[in-house]
């Protein structure tokens, strides 16, 4: 049939499963958009106040659906609006599909109005990008994104699309699917034997895991593996729904806002297996003395993340499902009670836990997550800003369900949480969803309370609200002399007023005795609302591992004497 390249781009969407798009409007994509206005009753499309926030939402929701998330942006400022998102999907390897419109392609490299080289711009920060000069490979191209987003290793891929292209019109004929296959090296059996030899030798197993666990949606072998191989666990903070943290072999994080427990059982443990994990600088904190003495077992998608931040004793690299499985088919059924016994006796000794710094009123950020994890019974999706707030939403909050937390991990980007939020309920519209904040977060993406306001989106908008930029403050107390420089961000903001003014509901908590009170009317009520948490502006993210320092050796008080 004969389709001009919107409407291309329409029976793609569709061909790959696509129901939900996310994005905003402009000159260059108009044709889209027109072709989006035709098929609205099969392609649902949000729009955000802000293309970065469109980026956002594509990737939380990527993150707690499985799916491919895509986002849509014009030219120019539009597309470059898209970068933060793409390079946080990139670092966090999320599947998403971005589509940027551009100039028509005979003003291409005159630096015409709203011209960008986009896929120049995001060439590091990209799988792969393309720009289609010929209608006739727009359908083709289109396919091969949503096929690399999704092999392998995950991530973001780009299509910058000319306008003129858009409105050329050609033979379309549908495909089926092409489907992504799980990644299983020849030699990959072999690797597997050896790690049933260095397994079976153990006697003080110690299982890491991380984002690639779910991923490749190998939860379900992992708890099987947790359970042969009778071991602790602990999650770094993209694979904090990896595995259920009521268990009780569950001993928290690793690194540098790890738990005391975890960072023990890596210093006495003989064999370290790391699942999907990277060992990115905020784990390993000292590569030289991280794992030392301590056999390493690495099984990671990514070969070149294998050896890259810590020397290994072992790996198997290829899809953690098919090496799990496959493992848990060889490995025979351990009992460590005595170690796990040592192990829960750390637990015990080294709990995390906050102190008020006024009164048995004070509002602490603990007590706040364990009576929404107890409210949600550890069913909700959590996303997060970035700061404090985010470690503690790690720390406190026990999650059960996979794909249960969307937090920016490897670039750290203040203002993804809302957007994230926005794209997980609308991908999971049965689940509480609650975007946990801070206020330095808060005002890099509070327009977005128009986005909740305008779809009707129940999202629970929860910000810990101390009036400084809290874990930069922690820093500045610890290594730079107390000198706080541009810290106090009191802007002397109502977020009730605000609230009011983009049309949701708000709350405040200012003691303890208000906590469950304010969540129950949040959660119950199904509007978007904003909960203004109102906390000690000197309540530290503890335990805490100095930068470059030993992974063992955490701080677990910081002194507050001003």
């Amino acid at each position: 049939m004969k389709c001009n390249g919107s409407e291309i781009i329409m029976e793609c969407l569709v061909e790959q499963g696509v129901d939900t798009v996310f994005g905003y409007p402009g000159g260059a994509v108009l044709n889209i958009y027109d072709a989006l206005y035709k098929n609205s009753h099969r392609i649902h499309h949000v729009i955000t106040a802000h293309e970065q926030a469109a980026s956002h939402a594509a990737d939380g929701y990527a993150r707690t659906t499985g799916k491919t998330g895509v986002v849509i942006a014009t030219s120019g400022p539009g597309a470059t609006n898209l970068v933060t998102g793409i390079a946080t999907a990139y670092m966090d390897s999320i599947p998403m599909v971005a589509f940027t419109g551009n100039v028509g392609t005979e003003l291409l490299g005159l630096d015409s109005f709203q011209e960008v080289n986009i896929c120049s711009i995001t060439k590091a920060i990209t799988k792969k990008n393309y720009q289609v000069m010929d209608v006739t490979k727009l359908a083709d191209t289109i396919r091969e994104a949503f096929f690399i987003a999704n092999q392998g290793r995950k991530g973001p891929v780009l299509i910058d699309i000319p306008k003129d292209i858009s409105a050329t019109v050609c033979e379309f004929e549908n495909k089926p699917i092409r489907a992504n296959e799980r990644l299983i090296p020849k030699d990959v059996d072999g690797q597997i034997d050896e790690a049933v030899k260095i397994i079976e030798e153990s006697k003080k197993p110690f299982i890491y895991a991380g984002g690639g666990v779910v991923s490749c949606d190998a939860v379900q072998e992992m708890s099987e593996f947790v359970s042969k191989l009778d071991a602790p666990v602990s999650l770094s903070l993209m694979g904090q729904c990896a595995f259920d943290n009521t268990k009780d072999n569950f001993i928290g994080m690793l690194g540098m806002h790890g738990t005391k427990t975890a960072a023990m059982t890596l210093a006495e443990c003989d064999l370290m297996i790391v699942l999907g994990s990277r060992f990115s600088d905020r784990v390993s904190c000292n590569p030289k003395t991280f794992g030392e003495g301590t056999k390493i077992l690495h099984i990671e998608i990514d070969p070149k993340e294998i050896g890259k931040n810590i020397a290994v004793t072992q790996s198997v690299q290829g899809d953690l499902a098919y090496i799990l499985g496959k493992l848990n088919q060889k490995i025979s059924q351990h009992d460590n009670k005595e170690w796990l016994e040592k192990v829960y006796a750390w637990k015990a000794e080294y709990p995390l836990h906050m102190v008020p710094f006024e009164d048995d009123e004070e509002v602490l950020p603990s007590d706040v997550l364990a009576v929404l994890d107890d409210l949600t019974n550890g069913n909700a999706i959590i996303t997060t800003e970035v700061g404090q707030h985010q470690m503690w939403a790690a720390q406190y909050y026990n999650f059960k369900k996979a794909r249960s937390f969307a937090s920016s991990g490897g670039l750290g980007t203040m203002g993804y949480g809302l957007g994230s939020a926005i794209g997980s309920k609308v991908g999971n519209p049965d689940r509480t969803v609650v975007n946990v904040a801070g206020d330095g977060s808060f005002f890099m993406n509070c327009n977005e309370l128009s986005s909740l306001a305008k779809h009707q989106i129940p999202v629970i908008e929860m910000v810990f609200d101390n009036n400084v930029l809290g874990m930069v403050r922690q820093w500045q107390r610890l290594f730079y002399g107390k000198r706080f420089s541009q810290t106090n961000i009191d802007r002397g903001t109502d977020f009730m007023k605000l609230a009011e003014a983009f049309g949701i509901k708000g709350f405040i908590i200012a003691k303890k005795s208000e906590i469950r009170p304010v969540l129950e009317q949040a959660i119950q009520c199904n509007t978007p609302c904003l909960i203004d948490v109102r906390i000690h502006k000197d309540i530290n993210v503890l335990p805490m591992v100095p930068a470059g320092e030993d992974v063992y050796k955490p701080i677990m008080e910081i002194e507050i004497d001003d």
